[in-house]
């Protein structure tokens, strides 16, 4: 099947054909942005269902970025409604268990709240017109059109051609080949991701160590483990280490193995506390192996007519800060907007040019957020002897606050600039 779109037009005003490529969290946000200006969007992912696959754990949407998005989509009150503000608390332990440092949320403090992944991507999808997101299509490649324009071809033979594709399909995407030759490279990190169920009733003795939200404990050694707090009485688990990302082949490790796992990680971690080692050994379900990745930062490119990138596909980046979604979901809203002002009786730029401006605000304001992401998690998992105490997160929560009022106000001038152009 074919679906042949209009040709792309330079002319201010024109009606594009726009194709999102990723129904994660930047994606649908863009998508959502964009039916409230009122552009038509074709979502197409490769899951089969918006639900059909574990999303992984919690978020936490800071109010500087994420939060921002989500007002310009108009569902900020509903993140509100299942976010959990208790979910900001963290402790700090050694591998004895030894609480190190601990932050508290106080009354009111919504600046970076959490919320379950898969909680999240639902939320964004039931806010899209029905039929917006195209289940079960995977991206194979991407044939530039010579006049701006590309035809996408998924795996099931299906062809689809758009004056715009936008990637926000992730680390491996399929889009990014069109404007970078960059790719992830490993940061030498790998880590187990494990789950608890019911863990109030069925681990209180794991519950009481993770608390309301999040517990991080590492030894010298650059060996840690993360505890999570999710919703349904979930705690997800991330058990960490310095390896190369076949580690388990020169371990004899099978990864389909729960106990081969086990017997390895209790060797590995003999000299943590009996207590701390139950948060790797005592999880439900296999253990999900991970490595984390990085694309190169600040990455930027030359733009391209007829394609752009947000999100993991634009600065994939270590999760430390947890930067990585919130810019993902911002770069989507931004890019909407940005789209809007090409569209309609009043535009007064090109499609490309719009894009052209976007792509250079989101590299100023993704960059240096990558680069020292990536640099916190290598300083993080570094052999130490020095103690490891968080940031201050009561500091970090007065920032969130302070850059979402002036990112409103340099939005607001921008835009009246632009008006006024």
């Amino acid at each position: 099947m074919t679906n042949s779109a209009r040709p792309n037009s330079a002319r201010p005003g024109s009606t594009p054909r726009i194709c999102v490529i990723g129904g994660g969290p930047a994606g649908l946000t863009c998508a959502r942005v964009l039916q409230g200006h009122g552009i038509e969007v074709t979502v197409y992912d490769a899951d089969d269902a918006v639900d059909s696959r574990d999303p992984g754990g919690t978020l936490d949407l800071h109010a500087d970025s994420g939060q921002i998005a989500l007002e310009d989509a108009g569902l900020l009150d509903a993140f509100m409604s299942w976010a959990r503000p208790q979910g900001q608390a963290k402790t700090r332990r050694d591998e004895h268990g030894t609480v190190l440092a601990e932050f508290v949320p106080g009354p009111g403090d919504e600046a970076a709240p959490e919320i379950d992944r898969g909680r999240l991507r639902r939320m964004l999808f039931d806010h899209l017109r029905p039929g917006t997101v195209r289940w079960g299509h995977r991206l194979v490649r991407v044939h530039p059109l010579g006049t701006g324009g590309h035809r996408l071809e998924f795996a099931d033979g299906s062809t689809v051609e758009a004056d715009l594709v936008i990637g926000a399909d992730g680390a491996w995407s399929k889009v990014r080949p069109l404007v970078s030759d960059a790719t992830p490279r490993h940061l030498g990190v790998c880590f187990l991701d494990a789950r608890f169920d019911e863990a109030d009733s069925r681990h209180p003795e794991i519950a009481g160590i993770v608390g309301a939200g999040h517990m991080f404990s590492k030894d010298d050694d650059g060996r840690a483990v993360i505890l999570q707090r999710n919703g349904d009485g979930v705690v997800r688990g991330y058990i960490a280490f310095r390896a190369a990302p076949d580690w388990h082949v020169a371990a004899g490790v099978d990864l389909t193995d729960r106990e081969s796992v086990r017997s390895h990680l209790v060797r590995e971690f003999g000299h943590w506390s009996a207590a701390m080692r139950a948060l790797i050994v005592r999880n439900d379900g296999d253990y999900v192996p991970r490595s984390f990745r990085a694309l190169p930062a600040p990455l930027t490119w030359e733009h391209v007519p007829g394609v752009t990138l947000i999100g993991d596909a634009a600065h994939l980046m270590a999760p430390f800060g947890g930067h990585g979604a919130n810019l993902a979901m911002l770069d989507g809203a931004e890019l909407a907007h940005a789209v809007s002002r090409a569209v309609g009786p009043e535009a007064a730029v090109t499609l490309h040019e719009a894009v052209a401006q976007h792509e250079s605000d989101m590299f100023v304001r993704s960059g240096g957020l990558a680069a020292s992401s990536n640099d916190a998690l290598v300083r993080f998992f570094a052999t130490t002897d020095e103690p490891d105490l968080p940031p201050d997160h009561e500091q970090e929560h007065r920032d969130h606050l302070t850059r979402a009022r002036a990112y409103r106000q340099e939005r607001a001038r921008r835009r009246g600039e632009r008006a006024g152009a």
